[in-house]
């Protein structure tokens, strides 16, 4: 299979599936649309909570050491939420959803809050989860793109989903799986290998947490600014580092 193939079947079924949504979603009572984020949200928690709990993974307790791998997440958190506030990255994020729906739409303040909200939050959706990293890194490494394929059915189904609620700025998400998956899948090609599985299992641990962010935000609880958090993915392979070499 062609390198990039899992990345751009990603990139279509977000847009079939959001364009689907479009067509669907002005048929969809009122209340229907209500409950669609609050049932996304209540499955992204269930993918958060799954993905936070490598944390206690053995390889990675064993490589760094009770304890240690807690102190790994939180550390990880706490500098990548300081780097992504200090770069302002959930308003950079947001400035280009506005500046995507002042090109791709004419609408007031109402449609263009609408348009951001759902490019950020169905962007960070699709992106942040840990089939994004596993599976790009593994497809750039020639290993297939079998976990990027099953992915792209499940952000298909969502794209519907949020699409039916947000708009027409779910479409333009495509547009961050394409950049994103794609620049991980290059990022493997060069590395040549995989992150140890300590590495990667703190990755995936720091990257639930950031996805329980994303669910409070579909459920309405807390506007988190989930995107000043994302620094924290590059921050847990080096904290890892650090702890195994002083464990």
């Amino acid at each position: 299979m062609i390198t990039g193939t899992g990345t751009l079947t990603n990139v279509v079924t977000v847009l079939i599936g959001s364009g689907l949504g479009l067509l669907i979603g002005h048929r969809l009572p009122e209340r229907v649309r209500t409950a669609v984020p609050v049932a996304l949200g209540l499955v992204t928690l269930l993918i958060a909570a799954d993905a936070a709990m490598e944390v206690a993974a053995a390889p990675l307790v064993a490589a760094t050491g009770t304890g240690a791998p807690t102190l790994v997440v939180l550390g990880s958190l706490a500098i990548g939420a300081i780097l992504g506030a200090w770069a302002r990255l959930e308003d950079r994020v947001e400035a280009l959803g506005g500046w995507l729906q002042r090109r791709l739409t004419r609408g007031d303040a109402t449609d263009r809050d609408q348009f951001v909200e759902g490019f950020v939050v169905s962007s960070l959706v699709f992106c942040v989860g840990p089939l994004t990293i596993l599976g790009s890194l593994n497809e750039g490494l020639g290993n297939g793109a079998e976990q990027l394929l099953l992915k792209s059915v499940l952000d298909g189904f969502a794209a519907l989903a949020f699409a039916a609620s947000f708009g027409i700025g779910v479409m333009a998400s495509a547009l961050s799986v394409g950049v994103v998956q794609g620049s991980l899948t290059v990022l493997g090609m060069v590395i040549g290998t995989l992150l140890p599985a300590p590495h990667l299992l703190a990755v995936t641990a720091t990257g639930g947490l950031i996805l329980i962010g994303v669910a409070f935000r579909l459920l309405d609880l807390k506007p988190i600014p989930v995107a000043d958090l994302l620094p924290a993915l590059l921050v847990a392979p080096l904290l890892t580092q650090l702890a195994v070499a002083v464990a």
